[in-house]
């Protein structure tokens, strides 16, 4: 495995072993290890983020089924408030995709309307796209500005 890229985003602890030659990471919220793909060092990361903001293990979920028509895809993270609403939708791609090209923004949008949170927040660990959703329009806000608007659930 190359060596991993340095990430715009808060630094981890990683556990990491090998076994038979692949690299894992601990996944501390699922409590289980996993290999250590590129997006999955940035979903670690991102999850850093998220508790950094106040969210708790409680309120944060990983690989979230989404039903897309019978085809079943996954949002990587989704946080939730206290009611169980999703809050964030997280996308999270491997640093060596590009995101700002338009090109991610549709699949966390398609996951979005079936999961219904206020904001979306996709990265691949250096650059970092953040949106709110009003009545189904998106509208692109800074990433400082979803994490002031979007940081602890609310009771």
């Amino acid at each position: 495995m190359k060596p991993l890229p340095k990430l715009s985003l808060p630094p981890i602890k990683a556990r990491l072993r090998r076994v038979e030659g692949v690299v894992q990471i601990w996944d501390h919220l699922r409590g289980l290890w996993l290999v250590l793909t590129p997006e999955e060092w940035v979903r670690r990361h991102t999850i850093e983020l998220l508790e950094h903001m106040g969210y708790d293990a409680g309120h944060i979920a990983q690989e979230v089924p989404v039903d897309m028509h019978g085809a079943d895809q996954r949002a990587d993270i989704v946080t939730y408030n206290y009611e169980g609403q999703a809050v964030i939708v997280c996308e999270c791609k491997a640093a060596d995709i590009k995101i700002t090209d338009g090109s991610v923004l549709p699949q966390a949008v398609r996951y979005n309307f079936i999961l219904g949170a206020p904001a979306l927040f996709i990265t691949n660990g250096i650059d970092h796209l953040a949106y709110e959703c009003h009545q189904g329009r998106y509208s692109e806000i800074t990433p400082a500005e979803l994490f002031d608007r979007y940081s602890v659930p609310k009771r």
